[in-house]
C-alpha cells in the first residue's frame, strides 16, 4: 500500500483515509494482515499507519535510512 499527498493537502486526514480504503480492499481479497513501511522520520506516514491500527514490528537500515515496518491485522 502506498500513498502520496501533495504538500498543500497534508495534515487533513487524506492519507489516513486512503489507507483505510485500501485496507477494506485487502479484506475483500481475503488478506488477514498487511505490512506497511515508511521512513522513520516521515511523521505523517507513521501517524497515518498507526491511526489505522499499525503495530511496529521492527526497524531496518536500508541505504542509510531507518525504515519502520508496521503490521495491520485485518
Amino acid at each position: 500500500i502506498g500513498d502520496g499527498i501533495r504538500p498543500s493537502e497534508r495534515r487533513k486526514g487524506y492519507a489516513t483515509k486512503m489507507i483505510s480504503l485500501a485496507l477494506e480492499e485487502c479484506k475483500k481479497l481475503g488478506m488477514d494482515k498487511v505490512l506497511l513501511v515508511c521512513d522513520k522520520d516521515n511523521i505523517g506516514s507513521v501517524k497515518s499507519i498507526i491511526n489505522n491500527g499499525g503495530v511496529l514490528e521492527n526497524e531496518v537500515l536500508k541505504e542509510g535510512k531507518l525504515i519502520q515496518r508496521y503490521w495491520i491485522m485485518l
